[in-house]
């Protein structure tokens, strides 16, 4: 039986617990609320996301002591919103990661660091990258947990891992694939968000299904550019883990970072939007993270450049879309 540890108690987290121990490995399932872990034990269910999933205490262990959790596993989850993955594992001493295998399923970048989330845990828990795997799309939470056909992509540079947690996920309403490009899958996972927000941005607006479809047109040269100056390889990005994560993004009721954008495009502020949703939408902290690692790399990112202006700088979002307007074709 492999035992697996997901750290991580949100939507994602959940759904992938449901995946995982319905194929019965053992999951050792961390989550930082002790009331949430007691729930989860007398119940079956997680009170806060997905809570009409109901598990199989036989191969889930929810616990709060995230020391022990890790311990125990051989494949580490990483499932928190990438702003609180340094608090997440401030317990863990340097080598509690060593010898395991660290899956990445968040999609967004450290805030102030700027670096991926695969680029923080090789620096400070020295896992090398032939050790890491990241999860991509297209795949909504919400839609698993409806037990609906959707598709995951496992990036990793050693493909032999990547193919064997593929096996892990697979069932009847899950196929699952591996891909030899860990950091285009991850930055790309990243950037859609942002151009998800932009949709959502544009929806609110209202900006019609005509403008959408040039904005996600763009969107992918932007991506393309962005990808071809920090990380340049023979890559398809009309594969499912590039175009494909990123319509579902752009696109579904299910999107967070769309819902986030439609908000600030109707007139909220960035800060009531954040606290009626009551959801972290990636896409807010990678956009300025994006956006300042492209002032070393100059690339015409002009959909980041415009979301940026707008939640950090406060430009009102109807004036940024009608100088982006006449940048797109």
């Amino acid at each position: 039986m492999e035992k697996i540890a997901v750290i991580g108690g949100g939507s994602w987290a959940t759904a992938l617990v449901k995946i995982l121990s319905e194929n019965r490995s053992q999951i050792h399932w961390w989550m930082r609320n002790q009331n949430d872990v007691q729930h989860l034990i007398n119940y079956k269910h997680n009170p806060r996301y997905l809570s009409g999933v109901s598990f199989d205490l036989n191969y889930v262990k929810p616990s709060n002591d995230i020391r022990s959790v890790v311990a125990t596993a051989d494949w580490v989850i990483l499932a928190v919103p990438a702003a609180f993955v340094k608090d997440a594992l401030a317990e863990l001493p340097e080598g509690a990661l060593k010898d395991k295998v660290v899956i990445s399923a968040i999609k967004g970048m450290i805030p102030q660091e700027n670096i991926l989330v695969t680029d923080y845990v090789g620096h400070h828990f020295h896992v090398p990258n032939s050790h890491q795997l990241v999860i991509a799309g297209p795949c909504h939470a919400e839609e698993v947990a409806l037990e609906k056909q959707s598709y995951l992509t496992i990036g990793s540079h050693d493909l032999a891992k990547a193919e064997h947690f593929c096996e892990l996920l697979r069932n009847r309403y899950v196929k699952a694939n591996p891909l030899d490009d860990l950091d285009g899958v991850e930055y790309c996972a990243v950037i859609k968000n942002i151009i998800a927000l932009a949709c959502g941005i544009a929806r609110g607006l209202n900006y019609g299904d005509n403008f959408q479809a040039v904005l996600v047109s763009n969107a992918m040269f932007e991506i393309e550019r962005f990808l071809d100056k920090v990380m340049p390889m023979h890559r398809s990005l009309t594969g499912s883990a590039y175009l494909g994560d990123l319509l579902v993004t752009a696109y579904s009721q299910f999107s967070r970072n769309r819902t986030f954008g439609n908000m600030i495009g109707r007139g909220y502020t960035v800060k009531s939007a954040q606290m009626e949703m009551n959801m972290v939408a990636e896409g807010y902290y990678a956009v300025k993270s994006i956006y300042e690692l492209n002032k070393k790399l100059n690339v015409e990112m002009p959909i980041t450049s415009a979301v940026y202006l707008i939640l950090y700088e406060k430009i009102s979002p109807a004036v940024e879309f009608e100088i982006l307007k006449d940048k797109l074709k």
